[in-house]
Order: C-alpha cells, then structure tokens, then sequence
C-alpha cells in the first residue's frame, strides 16, 4: 500500500479534471481526495497498491479531455489506513 500527495498545474480547474480524476480512482481502487487550490491549480492524495496508483498518475498527467496538464509534483506520504473512499472536496 502507497499514498502520494500531488499538485497539478496547467489549464485544471472548471473543465472536469475533478470529476476525471475521481473516475480514475474508482477505476483503480484507490482511496483520497481531490480538490482545487486557490492558486489554480489542484491537489490530489491519492493511496493504494502501487501498481494502480502508478496507472492513475500517468493518467493524470495526461488529463481529461478538456484538461492541459502542465506538471504534476509528487510526494510520497505516509499511508492513512483508515481512509476508505475517494471524494472530491470543496
């Protein structure tokens, strides 16, 4: 089990990258959240088998359809077991 904070920049906010993302981790089953920041960019916690969060991230970086995807920084984290579910948060 692995858990990565990132922060992704580029064209990421009000074109559905959220809602892309919260997909994705369905996709992988992986627990976190997602959420805007106030300088444009967004932030993504992300925690599961390693081999699936290394697909969600290459995912990420190449964004959803309306999304342009400058750069993604990540940060290993330490796992939080008691997370279950994948939000999207305000």
């Amino acid at each position: 089990m692995r858990r990565y904070h990132l922060i992704v920049s580029g064209r990421v906010q009000g074109v559905g990258f959220r809602a892309f993302t919260q997909q994705k981790a369905a996709e992988f089953n992986l627990s976190g959240y997602v959420r805007n920041t106030m300088d444009g960019s967004v932030e993504i916690a992300a925690q599961g088998e390693e081999e699936q969060i290394n697909q969600f991230i290459s995912s990420v970086k190449k964004g959803s359809p309306f999304s342009s995807v400058d750069d993604v920084e990540t940060k290993e984290e330490e796992v939080k077991p008691q997370e279950g579910t994948f939000s999207i948060r305000y």
